[in-house]
């Protein structure tokens, strides 16, 4: 089968443009998720996956290499995991294929990375206005933070304090976790909460 995926970032967001081309396809694995979020631990993309190794699939369509993620060392392990698939990753904006003749394609690998890391300076650059605006917000009294009442999903706290979560899952104590995650003991202790 030759399939397309399609990730927006949140639920406003049109994927139409991704979609233009649909009847091309097997198959549209369509997802609303946070790039930042590994594709491996994606909901849609774990349906794709399972795919992959029942060997139903054998090429993949992607708009841009962004949708894979917004992180290079995630975008390479997913170009690597499909490669040792053998499975042909075409990336639509730079009209370029993984594999040729079943090998890997060495000039596909390399704008890979540069285009990953573009993606991931892109995603610190909008945190870091994001940042700033908020900053800026609150010196002139007019950002006061979440609505009262308002509420973060269990799923949203865990990708916003991945690096808490990545830590404790590596066994590393609440305090060190909290440490290297810049937060709260009783924010490690939530983390720790929701991945049990």
């Amino acid at each position: 089968m030759i399939v397309k995926y399609v990730r927006v970032s949140t639920l406003e967001q049109n994927e139409a443009r991704q979609k233009t081309n649909s009847s091309s396809f097997d198959k549209i694995y369509e997802e609303k998720v946070s790039g930042s979020l590994s594709f491996f631990e994606r909901k849609i993309a774990k349906q794709l996956i399972i795919e992959i190794e029942k060997g139903k699939i054998n090429e993949i369509h992607i708009s841009s290499i962004d949708r894979l993620g917004r992180d290079i060392l995630d975008i390479l392990k997913v170009v690597k995991f499909l490669t040792d698939k053998q499975i042909n990753l075409f990336v639509e904006n730079i009209g370029m294929y993984s594999l040729i003749n079943g090998k890997s394609n060495s000039s596909f690998k390399m704008i890979i990375s540069v285009l990953g890391n573009v993606a991931e300076m892109e995603r610190s650059n909008m945190l870091e206005r994001q940042k700033e605006g908020i900053q800026i917000a609150k010196a002139n009294g007019k950002y006061k933070g979440r609505l009262y009442g308002s509420h973060i999903s269990d799923e949203d706290f865990l990708l916003k304090y991945k690096k808490v979560k990545k830590e404790l899952e590596n066994g590393e104590s609440l305090r060190r976790a909290a440490l290297i995650g810049g937060v709260s003991i009783g924010t490690a202790q939530k983390v720790k909460r929701l991945i049990k």
